[in-house]
């Protein structure tokens, strides 16, 4: 029998001691959850607004006592609003920090670059705001939070031409004209197909490119062809310029909007004020009656609150709730598998559907919403410049679709020069 020196003895007992006490550590540690956000460059304003919404849901669960009985860790890096820093930021989470789950950061162009490492590393993946972002890659351990249904670039324009159709009169021709970048081009793309469905003829179809600054001129050719409505594609600025033009110019026509990101923030609300009434776009929630879904209000409150001193949208309507929805339907899934592996969590949320903070919600293909629920707002009542009145009902009146319903189309849309 060989018989071991002190040194041995000692090192096989401090190899057991560490054996015995890994299993417990592991049950004893923080549930890390990773992800890239935009907190600097030209996403950061919802990028903010996100993190502030996960931060409130993390200390929401570690007061009820974590996860798996497991307090919750969020891990994250600014990714600059930049594609390019991404795939670093995902390798670090999962090789060096070790995270347990990934979620994407805010927007398309991020969780697409993201994509790669995480399929490499088979991990499930929930992603906030990306427009088809899993188109390419088909991935099964993906879901959206973002109620495009399976047809984005359709549904974006779809309820604006059905609403046209049951006008009396029947519009009968419409103007395009949306940003030279993808939003713009797939919302113009599926405004084409519905204005052709619903029998409208197009006077104008022009995309301008994403760095113009004067919209005066375009809404002058828009307007020479006198069209009965205006479909409009477009980022936040160009949505506050062509805003702008369109009453300058006098542009007058039976409805006005459409798919114009921008206005469902706050501060362009606050900017444009007046200007908004009876502008008609897409939104994804208000305050209106018809979205008090269980938990909704106690969220914004508990958002608003802390809005301002978090330098975020003080409103919290657009993209925050969809966070906290996100953070909820990972909570259900690892107390409904009882588990962090992540394809027992992928097959669970595929399988289930989940009540949150935007109502219920179930993914189908490529974990798209298994039903679009874009609505289609109307401005009302705007009076001043004072961002605290649409925290009211009445201001956002969703006139589309008819399940959330809160008011009738106004028409036509007239603008302050008339």
């Amino acid at each position: 029998m060989t018989k071991l020196t002190r040194r041995q003895t000692l090192a096989l007992a401090g190899s057991a001691v560490a054996t015995l006490a890994t299993p417990a550590l592991a049950q004893t540690s923080p549930i890390k959850i990773g992800f890239g956000m935009a907190l600097t460059g030209g996403l950061a304003g919802g990028g903010k607004a996100a993190l502030l919404a996960y931060q409130i849901w993390a200390e929401e669960v570690n007061a009820r006592g974590g996860l798996l009985g497991r307090k919750v860790e969020l891990v994250n890096y600014d990714d600059q609003s930049n594609p390019a820093t991404v795939p670093a930021i995902y390798t670090k989470l999962l090789d060096i920090d070790k995270v347990d789950l990934v979620v994407s950061g805010y927007a398309t162009v991020p969780t697409a670059a993201a994509m790669p490492v995480v399929m490499q590393k088979g991990k499930v993946f929930l992603s906030l705001f990306a427009l088809a972002a899993n188109d390419q890659f088909r991935y099964d351990r993906y879901f959206q939070m973002q109620p495009n249904g399976p047809e984005a670039k359709f549904e974006f324009s779809r309820g604006y031409f059905n609403l046209a159709q049951n006008l009396n009169p029947k519009p009968k021709t419409v103007a395009l004209v949306g940003a030279d970048a993808e939003f713009g081009v797939l919302a113009l793309e599926g405004a084409r197909e519905n204005a052709k469905k619903a029998g409208i003829k197009i006077v104008y179809d022009r995309s301008y490119p994403p760095n113009t600054m004067d919209f005066g001129s375009i809404v002058r050719a828009i307007k020479a062809t006198k069209p009965d409505l205006l479909f409009i594609g477009s980022y936040p600025p160009d949505s506050a310029g062509m805003i702008r033009a369109i009453h300058e110019v006098g542009l007058d026509a039976t409805m006005v909007g459409g798919g114009m990101i921008g206005l469902q923030f706050a501060a362009l609300k606050q900017q444009l004020g007046p200007l908004l009434n009876n502008v008609v776009c897409y939104d994804l929630y208000t305050p209106e009656p018809t979205m008090n879904f269980p938990g909704v209000v106690e969220f914004l409150k508990k958002y608003q609150e802390r809005a301002e001193k978090a330098g975020v949208d003080p409103l919290g309507l657009y993209i925050p709730p969809f966070a906290y929805a996100e953070m909820q339907i990972l909570e259900a899934a690892v107390n409904g598998v009882k588990s962090l592996d992540d394809k027992k969590l992928a097959d669970y949320i595929r399988a289930n559907s989940f009540s949150t903070v935007v109502g219920d919600i179930k993914f189908g293909d490529r974990g798209e919403w298994a039903k679009p629920r874009i609505l289609l707002i109307q401005y009302r009542g705007i009076v001043g410049n004072d961002v605290e009145q649409f925290k009211q009902a009445g201001k956002q009146v969703i006139i589309d679709p008819p399940q959330f319903k809160s008011g009738d189309l106004v028409v036509p849309f007239e603008s302050v020069k008339r």
